[in-house]
């Protein structure tokens, strides 16, 4: 007589075999998304216009000034944020570049950073490791400046 035991042992091998491999596959698959996430995190912002916008100039041109220039107009509020992934340094300098975006935009030519800070928002728990969720953020004034 053919063992019958055997033919089941050998099919619940093969299903439990077949699982683990449909794990890993989706395993792999949340590792890629994850990974294409944070290599391709992305700075986001906003701005309140509080003067008069002026026709959008290249934002290459926009200067970055920590204190006032001796003469200028303040044309908005910008603000803007980058999620923080393997470089606090990079997301730092997207959140820049996206002020300078922004300000040009409105035809400004420079920036009055105001404030910098890091928030943190938690994070996820992915395979065992605590992935943190940071944001570095700067506010600043979209300004045209008359006079250094």
């Amino acid at each position: 007589m053919p063992d019958t035991n055997k033919g089941k042992r050998i099919m619940l091998k093969y299903s439990k075999l077949k699982v683990k491999k449909q794990c890993i596959r989706v395993f792999n698959a949340i590792i890629a998304i994850t990974l294409f996430i944070v290599m391709f995190g992305c700075a986001t912002g906003s701005y309140i216009l509080t003067g008069t916008a002026r026709p959008a100039i290249d934002p290459i041109t926009v200067k970055v000034y920590l204190t006032p220039p001796t003469k200028y107009e303040t044309i908005a509020i910008v603000e803007a944020s980058s999620d923080v992934e393997f470089s606090s340094q990079a997301a730092q300098n997207r959140t820049i570049e996206k002020l300078k975006k922004q300000a040009a935009k409105l035809g400004a030519n420079g920036v009055l950073l105001t404030n910098t800070e890091n928030k943190s928002s938690g994070g996820v728990l992915v395979s065992g490791v605590y992935i943190a969720s940071d944001k570095k953020t700067a506010r600043g004034e979209a300004i045209y400046v008359i006079q250094e």
